[in-house]
């Protein structure tokens, strides 16, 4: 795991807001029915939701299909999601996007 994403990952869990170089965390609260949330950004592009009260990832599929840089794909796999290519199609859970 590369430090940024390790740094990535300290941040999710303290609950707060990181930002360094292509990648950003930000912790919302207010006005979430399913509780706080930590938002993870790459190049400005919403890649994932960290969902702190039940502690599941929902990955931006749309981002994903868009952007399925070996970086993006890089920084889903720190968080936990189970994501890579095959054949030059990108796979999320074993599911073709």
């Amino acid at each position: 795991m590369r430090k940024i994403e390790e740094q990535m990952l300290n941040a999710i869990h303290a609950r707060k807001y990181w930002n360094s170089g292509n990648t950003c965390v930000d912790y919302v609260v207010a006005g979430n029915p399913n509780g706080p949330r930590s938002e993870v950004f790459l190049h400005g592009n919403h890649i994932a939701d960290y969902w702190h009260d039940t502690k599941t990832l929902d990955v931006d599929v749309v981002t994903l299909a868009k952007w399925s840089t070996v970086t993006t794909k890089s920084r889903l796999r720190a968080l936990g999601a189970n994501v890579y290519t095959k054949n030059h199609v990108t796979f999320l859970n074993g599911e073709a996007i």
